[in-house]
C-alpha cells in the first residue's frame, strides 16, 4: 500500500479530485496549508511599503491506495495538471505498513 501526499495550488483542487475519482480511490483528506518551496514567496507592496510573503496558500491532498493505482495517479497528475509555473506542487509517496479500521478491526487493504 502507498500513501500519496499531494501538495498543490488551491486552484488545481477540482482537477486533482476529478483525476483521483477516475482512479476509484476509497477516500481522501484535504488540508489547507501554508508553505513555500523553491520560489521562496513573492514581494508585495502595500501603501508604498514593500514586504515579502514567504508562506503561500497550498492544499495537501492525502490518499492511500495500492502501489499500482498510486503509479497511475502519479502519471495522470503529472500529465494533466498545468505545470508551466513554479509552485505547481509536489507528490510525496510513502510506504504504508498497515491500516486498521477501528470499527471492525479489519486490517490491510480491506481496511481502506
Amino acid at each position: 500500500m502507498k500513501k500519496l501526499e499531494i501538495v498543490l495550488n488551491p486552484n488545481l483542487l477540482e482537477d486533482a479530485k476529478e483525476i483521483l475519482n477516475t482512479c476509484d480511490i476509497q477516500g481522501m483528506m484535504i488540508t489547507n496549508i501554508m508553505g513555500y518551496g523553491n520560489q521562496k514567496g513573492f514581494k508585495k507592496s502595500y501603501r508604498g511599503t514593500s514586504y515579502t510573503v514567504n508562506f503561500l496558500p497550498k492544499l495537501k491532498l492525502e490518499t492511500i491506495t495500492d502501489a499500482e493505482t498510486a503509479e497511475i495517479i502519479i502519471k495522470l497528475l503529472t500529465e494533466r495538471l498545468p505545470s508551466d509555473e513554479i509552485g505547481g506542487g509536489k507528490i510525496f509517496v510513502y510506504d504504508v505498513a498497515d491500516v486498521v479500521r477501528i470499527r471492525t478491526g479489519e486490517r490491510g487493504p480491506d481496511a481502506i
